[in-house]
């Protein structure tokens, strides 16, 4: 089995994706922390790449922009209400 590089990001796209889900299951990781959201985020991403790069499934390609949009709004809601607990600076 001969894998490029493309089929590596996808691999290990879905393994951050379900050890991320596993965590979160298993109670060990907040599903609001930005460690579950980055997994979910960089996860998304190398599925993306190997849909676009590898072959291409368009119902996997909407899903996992969908995943990878999800992820980004988690990551900015966080900053932004992070921000918004700690106050204006001086």
């Amino acid at each position: 089995m001969n894998l490029f590089w493309h089929d590596w990001a996808g691999l290990i796209g879905v393994t951050l994706v379900l050890v991320a889900f596993f965590l979160l299951q298993a109670h060990k990781l907040s599903g609001q922390g930005y460690l579950y959201q980055g997994m979910n985020l960089v996860g998304a991403f190398g599925i993306l790449l190997s849909l676009i790069f590898g072959t291409f499934n368009l119902s996997a390609f909407l899903q996992e922009l969908a995943w990878f949009l999800i992820s980004v709004y988690g990551i900015v809601r966080g900053v932004k209400l992070k921000k918004a607990a700690v106050g204006p600076l001086p």
